[in-house]
């Protein structure tokens, strides 16, 4: 009798039930934020545990990479520097942002697949984690950032809340594409190299580098389709004294809207099951 009880309490009792219990994950996991910073603090301290200067050992090579980029990118384009460093510099710490959340995502489940087994813990906490161990990259980074907008002086003319708000539609939309990588890559193993491949090829599709052209009618088919070139513009735009289009808040609204939606779906139908596939 109480072996048939149990397994009528873990079966299958419908769609509306999966999603009231996916999205019970969901509403645990916030509670779990501050265990999701220690985490995420963690990986990115542990990576460079007995360095001198550990997680900024991060920054330097991102600082070499904008200087030497953007030395480079000022000749060949014929661009005076003083446009060019900021642009490539602020391309560069972002676009590092939004593709590390999206590949490291794909290991969400993977890496945490011991404690998943082992413990009741939200499933979003590991997803909240990987999210948080970049910004937690970002910030320091943010030296590399402000040291070239007050060099150059874009301090004075940047926008600082339309940046901000650029930011969060920016992590809306990553994250519902880290957990919708995260969800495959724990079904199919292949994914990771699938994904990394893309963002490497997607990074030279976007202006990360060089300066968009909407005078070419392809170059502006590649850049209006083209989602990362909306979440660069909103952040850098901004603090470069721009003002980003009003098609880039539709586009990353309604991807956010949309990409939740269906991706938080794919999670509810999958939950039970993403344990068993790790």
């Amino acid at each position: 009798m109480h072996t048939a009880q149990h397994m009528l309490r873990t079966g299958r009792r419908g769609s509306l039930h999966e999603f009231a219990m996916a999205y019970a994950d969901l509403r645990a996991s916030v509670p779990k934020l501050g265990l999701a910073w220690s985490l995420a603090s963690h990986d990115v301290i542990s990576r460079y545990r007995g360095s001198i200067l550990g997680p900024f050992w991060i920054t330097l090579s991102m600082a070499f990479m904008v200087l030497g980029i953007g030395f480079l990118y000022s000749e060949l384009q014929h661009i005076s520097l003083q446009e060019t460093m900021p642009f490539v510099a602020l391309g560069i710490v972002f676009w590092g942002m939004i593709s590390l959340v999206i590949i490291e995502g794909c290991e969400t489940f993977v890496h945490a697949s011991g404690m998943l087994s082992q413990t009741s813990l939200p499933m979003f906490t590991f997803v909240w984690r990987t999210l948080l161990r970049n910004l937690v990259t970002l910030l320091h980074h943010l030296i590399i950032i402000v040291a070239v907008l007050i060099w150059f002086g874009y301090w004075r003319t940047m926008n600082l809340p339309l940046a901000i708000a650029g930011l969060v539609l920016t992590l809306l939309n990553v994250s519902w594409i880290s957990l919708a990588v995260a969800i495959s890559s724990a079904r199919f193993r292949d994914i990771p190299q699938i994904v990394t491949s893309v963002m490497q090829f997607s990074m030279f599709m976007t202006p990360v580098f060089w300066k968009p052209d909407f005078h070419s009618p392809m170059m502006t088919l590649v850049l209006i389709y083209n989602p990362f070139f909306h979440m660069l513009d909103s952040i850098r735009g901004p603090l470069l004294g721009a003002q980003p289009a009003l098609q880039t808040y539709v586009v990353l609204i309604a991807m956010a809207v949309i990409g939740w939606a269906v991706t938080f779906s794919l999670f509810a139908l999958t939950r039970r099951r993403i344990v068993h596939y790790l």
